[in-house]
């Protein structure tokens, strides 16, 4: 894509839950929820034409004998808006005393209008609130914990489900499922969607959802055939530790154009470009890669290290780096354990510290003349994040750059990846070229 690329659209649709806690002292059972959708507009760079999403909803819930609610047929939801950034009208649903046994289940279905589309699904997590306690949450809370925490446990008491359906309602593959808390987690992240419902694990070119001329035919919906149905429940197995409780949450639809794009630009996961060496609030360990001594036991060319600078790995921690060539690097958290993976060597600590840190951070520095270093094509999960996905540094200015992926706590499974390149005249010093990795 070139410079003269028109800046056209690309929706999202944000919905969310909220419960603001009513309970009854005694019984746990009384909490209120509502849920809110709204669209709103971000720019985007296009090749030509406009891109236009609706989101139709249907959503019901059931709440036993207090009764049960559904959304309007016909309910859609749309800004209406090409090249501005104001607020569509919003949805709200709202669910009074929400309580265990309590479900809802919703469709969403898309008019991608004039131009087919790769879409995204992001999620956030806003609010888990304890508002205090009643004298039956609080002796469930001591019985659970032994203290009662700050935060709320609604979030982890509602279970959700994500799947792709038809436009019936029928269901298919499922696409996430957990509690709020993991769910919005993984949303946070990005998950891209499957135009024929088919996740294969590719996600450059995946099948995008179909275009349409109009989001409506004789006013009934015109949707592309693949749609998002959704289900949540308080299990009955909950109880009291939940009065008072609330919690909410937005999630959102991207849609971006297929043609001249590829699909792996992540819209839910941005990053902001600053110098000077990692400052990353909450950050407990960090992966690291330098120029050493190839392979002596004078320097590690990688490692992973604690928030004071202190080693914690085992594994083969010796690199010999090629000069002028791009070397993969990987991070991962599997199965609780970091590894840190360099060209095929590497190190791992195991039952890592959990990360929670609100953002990941990848640095690179440069203390040698004539010497330079990049580190490029930085993803996560396979995505790449909006804005830069790269960082130089020039030995002969020197100094730290950095990129730091906003909003991101990195957790069991993601995988931050990329390559290298260290290139010199004449070699480098020991550490005269680095690069790091902060969660």
């Amino acid at each position: 894509m070139t410079d003269n690329n028109i800046k056209l659209s690309r929706r999202n649709v944000i919905g969310g839950i909220g419960v603001i806690g009513l309970a009854t002292a005694g019984a746990g059972l009384g909490t209120t929820a509502f849920f809110s959708d709204e669209e709103s507009f971000d720019g985007n760079t296009l090749t030509a034409g406009e891109l236009d999403l609706f989101v139709h909803v249907d959503y019901e819930e059931d709440q036993g004998i207090f009764g049960s609610y559904s959304t309007p047929s016909g309910t859609f939801i749309n800004g209406n808006v090409v090249g501005g950034e104001p607020e569509g009208e919003p949805l709200r649903i709202e669910v009074e005393d929400l309580k265990p046994g309590d479900s809802g289940e919703g469709k969403f279905c898309f008019s991608i209008v004039f131009n087919p589309a790769y879409m995204w699904m992001c999620g956030e997590l806003t609010l888990n609130e304890q508002n205090g306690t009643t004298g039956p949450e609080e002796t469930a809370l001591m019985e659970q914990f032994g203290e009662v925490p700050d935060d709320g446990q609604l979030a982890d008491a509602m279970e959700i489900t994500m799947s792709y359906c038809d436009t019936d309602g029928t269901v298919g593959e499922q696409i996430i499922a957990g509690s709020l808390r993991s769910v919005m987690d993984a949303l946070s992240k990005g998950v891209p969607l499957y135009g024929d419902g088919n996740d294969d694990g590719i996600i450059a070119n995946r099948a995008a959802f179909e275009g349409v001329d109009e989001p409506f035919v004789d006013g009934e919906p015109n949707t592309a055939e693949t749609c998002v149905c959704f289900e949540w429940e308080v299990p009955t197995s909950v109880g009291n530790e939940i009065q008072t409780d609330s919690v909410t949450f937005d999630f959102s639809f991207y849609a971006e154009q297929e043609r001249h794009n590829d699909g792996l630009t992540n819209p839910c996961v941005e990053t902001t470009e600053a110098s000077g060496f990692p400052d990353l609030d909450g950050s407990i360990w960090h992966a690291r890669g330098v120029y050493g001594d190839g392979g002596g036991a004078a320097n590690r060319e990688l490692d992973i290290r604690d928030a004071s600078d202190t080693p914690l790995h085992t594994g083969n921690e010796n690199f010999s780096w090629p000069n002028g060539e791009a070397v993969p690097f990987e991070l991962t958290i599997d199965d609780g354990d970091a590894k840190w993976n360099i060209g095929g060597s590497e190190v791992m600590v195991e039952n890592a510290p959990t990360p929670v840190a609100d953002g990941v951070t990848v640095m690179a520095k440069a203390s040698t003349n004539d010497a330079s270093i990049l580190v490029s094509d930085i993803q996560l999960n396979g995505t790449v994040p909006s804005g830069s996905n790269s960082v130089f540094v020039d030995g002969n200015v020197g100094g730290q750059q950095q990129i730091v992926l906003n909003d991101v706590t990195f957790a069991e499974g993601d995988v931050i990846s990329g390559m290298v390149t260290m290139t010199w005249d004449t070699q480098p010093g020991r550490e005269g070229l680095g690069f790091r990795v902060d969660v």
